[in-house]
């Protein structure tokens, strides 16, 4: 059996989840071997992941979203190494109840891309969730070279409230190894950079900002598309309409406008990472999860990701949970047999989170029994 979920948030990691189910259905008397494969889609745990699978964690001190030094970690293996924005970037490293969306800044991020560098990775993973910032991934850039100016010629403070003020962007001195690398952007949305569904108008509140602080950030990230436009052409226009080009507060545009990158979906790439189909060949049951089985995970979230892959390979799907807000023929739908919620046995939502690795253990015969295994 395979087990590969995604963290509880607030609860339990991927890992610590992985670990609770194996042990649960060790003492329900799994008679087959069990798998644990902790996995991520690009958020929160994508660097514990690939840690998970065989990477080496790096750590490195860099620039917090409002600048104060923070410890962040990556992961490297031969030339690859994925770099999680979260770790520098995050709204976890504001300090508790503090939001600032106008001036949270992307440069620890690309303070902690120029260590993976330095350490010679050539091939770069960027999983992009959990952004402080809506900066349009010019923090990021500037930590690697780029200059942002206004109209005095003065460099800008990499934030999104600035860019209002954008009138040229100095891209010459990125770091030269830029070019020789192949960057991958991971992420779970689709959304574009500017609109109605874009980078401001959409993840703007969940950092915080009011309605007024939404349209300067929109202003300013519609102003680094005309100025990126005026010197790089359509290719700056197109890059903003791309499908994830307003992941992490515009971050996937500044990717793949001045980076290169290439957008992929991050559970796609990291189960292609973790090795995830080559160890559901042969297995008898995938299980899979995450803290919230909801609309938001049919839209490629990790256990939908995972389910759809072991579809390929005829494996039964069943999944664990947080809680559950998926019918019935939602799961089947996205490939998944039976989800079982922690809710369903303490309803509880804080000694559910504070128990959660117990009540795994006491769901772990009903994986078996759902697919005729108990």
């Amino acid at each position: 059996m395979v087990i590969a979920p995604d963290k509880f948030k607030g609860s339990l990691s991927a890992a610590e989840v992985a670990d609770a189910v194996a042990a649960g259905l060790s003492a329900a008397g799994a008679a087959v071997g069990l798998r644990t494969i902790p996995i991520a889609d690009g958020g929160d745990g994508t660097v514990d992941a690939a840690v998970s699978a065989g990477f080496q964690r790096a750590t490195v001190t860099v620039r917090g979203p409002l600048g104060e030094p923070v410890e962040a970690a990556y992961a490297v293996s031969n030339h690859t190494a994925v770099v999680e924005l979260a770790e520098a970037s995050g709204l976890r490293r504001l300090p508790p109840g503090v939001f600032d969306s106008l001036h949270s800044s992307t440069y620890g991020t690309g303070e902690v891309i120029r260590a993976a560098l330095d350490a010679g990775a050539r091939t770069l993973i960027l999983g992009v969730g959990g952004s402080a910032s809506t900066d349009g991934g010019t923090g990021m850039l500037a930590a690697l070279g780029a200059r942002f100016l206004d109209s005095a010629g003065d460099e800008l403070e990499g934030c999104g409230a600035a860019l209002t003020e954008l009138a040229s962007v100095d891209l010459s001195g990125l770091d030269e190894r830029i070019a020789q690398t192949e960057v991958i952007l991971a992420t779970d949305v689709d959304n574009p950079l500017l609109g109605t569904f874009g980078a401001a108008a959409v993840y703007g509140p969940q950092k915080g900002a009011a309605p007024d602080d939404v349209l300067t950030l929109e202003t300013g990230l519609g102003r680094l598309v005309d100025v990126l436009t005026k010197q790089l052409g359509e290719h700056a226009v197109a890059a903003a309409a791309q499908p994830g080009a307003g992941a992490a507060g515009g971050v996937g545009y500044g990717a793949v406008v001045g980076l290169g990158a290439t957008v992929r979906p991050g559970i796609e790439l990291m189960l292609e990472l973790l090795g995830v189909e080559q160890a559901m060949r042969g297995a008898s049951l995938v299980v899979t999860g995450e803290g919230s089985l909801d609309e938001q995970s049919l839209r490629g979230k990790a256990p939908v990701g995972v389910a759809r892959l072991a579809a390929l390979h005829g494996v039964p799907v069943v999944a664990v949970c947080g809680r559950l807000r998926l019918t019935r023929d939602q799961l089947r739908q996205a490939g998944i047999r039976e989800a079982f919620a922690l809710a369903e046995i303490e309803p509880d939502p804080a000694r559910s989170m504070a128990d959660a690795r117990r009540l795994l253990g006491e769901i772990a015969p009903r994986l078996l029994e759902a697919v005729g295994l108990g």
